[in-house]
């Protein structure tokens, strides 16, 4: 399996949209993730598989070297941190916002007055943090994995921290955006061990990556 280059993906959006980039390498996925069991997935290209994991543990496949390179959200990879990972190209897939949102009518301003203390919910636990410190306000973090509109609602927190993309789930939730944090893509990762061993194999796809990223 030395020649095989593997890519590490999640299910779900940035699948979808890592496709059209595969495709301009002349590489079709045979197998749809959403309806095979499989979790390594073969392409048209005998030299590569795809391992299908949870966007979290993309990061971690391809820091100790199980997938040569991969896609991962901006957000999972602050939380994850980068050692071990090489980020050459910003994909532009997979586009969202990381933003702090209350219930409506929640005095937000008053709530984060210099030296404030605020409840926040979130699975963004190190940007959430690093987030307030800057603004100076002391924050309790709750993490939480899912529902999270849930958590101002039932009075868990006074706000949350999560990736928002058309913000009607917000809005169905009677909950406002009141702070963009920063605005969220998917990279292509990188295991740097691969990147000298395989740069042969891996280089082409990056090339190819980074043309069809150009093109938009």
């Amino acid at each position: 399996m030395n020649d095989v280059l593997t890519l590490a993906l999640s299910k779900g959006r940035i699948f979808t949209e890592t496709l059209p980039l595969l495709k301009a390498a002349g590489i079709e996925v045979t197998e749809d993730p959403e309806s095979s069991r499989k979790l390594i997935l073969p392409t048209s290209n005998a030299k590569l598989r795809l391992l299908i994991v949870r966007a979290s543990d993309v990061p971690t496949y391809v820091q100790y070297g199980a997938a040569d390179f991969g896609v991962a959200g901006k957000d999972v990879l602050l939380e994850h941190g980068s050692e071990g990972l090489y980020q050459p190209i910003d994909l532009q897939i997979a586009q969202c916002r990381m933003s702090v949102a209350v219930r409506a009518g929640f005095d937000y301003e008053n709530a984060v007055r210099q030296g404030a203390r605020l409840r926040v919910a979130t699975k963004y636990v190190k940007t959430a943090h690093e987030h307030f410190a800057a603004k100076g306000v002391h924050v309790d973090l709750i993490k939480l994995y899912g529902s999270m509109e849930l958590a101002p609602l039932v009075g868990l927190a006074d706000a949350i921290v999560d990736l928002v993309s058309s913000g009607g789930t917000l809005r169905a939730n009677n909950l406002v955006e009141v702070e963009q944090i920063m605005a969220i893509s998917s990279r292509l990762i990188v295991n740097q061990a691969a990147l000298k061993l395989k740069r042969e194999q891996l280089q082409p796809l990056l090339d190819v990556f980074k043309a069809a990223v150009a093109k938009g």
